[in-house]
């Protein structure tokens, strides 16, 4: 027996409707080089809230196999979020978020300072 979900379709971003063609005939979507798990369509789901939102229904008892693919993600996708989400409230995830964000920036700053001092000391040692 194959387990059928809805498919959804990827949050397209600036570039990537290269990739779709729409058949007006049986007016259905078609993707090229689309990814499939089983008969599941694979997408990109990326904000916390939803994150948030599919771990709360395993939570409540959903399985992780029905959740995936009622979601279009992967099993892998699901069990990282777990690790990552599991157990945060969505402010929490968004907080999260800013950190590493703010982690991320104070690291580039870091690296700058590390690389303006290198430069510094090379020129001090050429001039004496």
């Amino acid at each position: 027996m194959t387990q059928s979900c809805t498919i959804l379709t990827p949050r397209l971003h600036k570039g990537d409707r290269k990739g779709i063609t729409t058949d007006s005939s049986a007016s259905s979507t078609k993707f090229k080089n689309s990814r499939f798990v089983g008969n599941c369509k694979l997408h990109r789901v990326d904000t916390q809230d939803r994150i948030i939102g599919i771990l709360k229904e395993h939570q409540a008892g959903a399985t992780a196999a029905d959740l995936c693919c009622r979601h279009g993600i992967s099993d892998a996708t699901f069990y990282t979020w777990r690790s990552k989400y599991g157990g945060m409230e969505v402010s929490e995830a968004r907080r999260l978020k800013a950190l590493e964000e703010e982690n991320a920036k104070l690291k580039r700053l870091l690296a700058k300072s590390v690389m303006d001092a290198s430069t510094l000391k090379d020129l001090l040692a050429k001039n004496s």
